[in-house]
């Protein structure tokens, strides 16, 4: 009687100056395993809103997905993340990361996490030719990165000056305990050449600018990052064009 072939890959992934730390294993039954799902997870909204997602696989095999997650130096059982399936119109799903526009994405919400707590993660995807997983461990702290500031208004207030004005990402819901600060990115071009100038942190939600060029059209984006610096500032909000006039107003 022939014996089954077992195939083991596993894969150790380190995080250069961080503590995120990647375990990717595939066991394959017959030489067929499915891809090990690439995890992405982010905190939009510190301390209560946190999100995995992995892309939707090619469709070859029916796929299930579990997903669990724990704290590292808990001995308590792991928790089963609520998933959600792409295309869905869950509640649960208030953001969603960039890839999202051109990708079908698998989300995992993981509610309630711990501050300062650092968590292991377990990404396990399973059809008839094997199953693999992903493995990984983080700080709420380390993956906190807003949505993008909404509602960008440029106005000018007199030749050369201007008045930047923009609003918090809607779904980072406790401003008041845990602020933002923002930083504005604005682009021109000189002879077909881009130029660009990032100007920040503020701590409002409004900014002048000075000295800018009569009849030159600057692009303004935002972005928001958490007040004492925890993890990344948000994607830059969607760009918002002027032309600086070139008479007084």
């Amino acid at each position: 009687m022939a014996g089954t072939v077992y195939i083991t890959t596993i894969l150790l992934i380190f995080g250069v100056g961080s503590q995120a730390l990647d375990l990717l294993k595939a066991t394959s039954v017959l030489g067929d395993p499915p891809s090990t799902p690439k995890v992405h997870c982010w905190c939009s909204s510190y301390p209560n809103v946190t999100f995995c997602s992995w892309p939707e696989p090619l469709p070859s095999h029916p796929t299930q997905y579990i997903a669990t997650y724990s704290e590292r130096d808990s001995n308590a059982d792991p928790k089963t993340c609520h998933l959600v399936p792409p295309g869905s119109s869950s509640s649960a799903l208030t953001t969603e990361p960039p890839s999202s526009l051109s990708e079908q994405l698998w989300h995992c919400h993981l509610p309630n996490l711990k501050l300062l707590t650092e968590y292991i993660l377990n990404i396990t995807v399973v059809h008839s030719g094997g199953s693999s997983f992903h493995l990984s461990s983080f700080m709420l702290e380390d993956i906190v990165k807003p949505d993008p500031p909404v509602d960008v208004r440029v106005s000018p207030l007199a030749t050369k000056y201007l008045l930047v004005e923009w609003s918090p990402p809607p779904t980072w819901t406790s401003t008041d305990i845990f602020p933002l600060k923002y930083q504005i990115l604005y682009q021109w071009e000189i002879r077909g050449s881009p130029k660009f100038n990032n100007l920040g942190p503020y701590e409002n939600t409004k900014a002048e600018l000075k000295g800018l060029i009569p009849g030159r059209t600057y692009q303004f984006q935002v972005c928001a990052k958490e007040m004492l610096g925890l993890g990344q500032c948000s994607d830059w909000s969607s760009p918002v064009k002027i032309t600086i006039p070139t008479t007084k107003l």
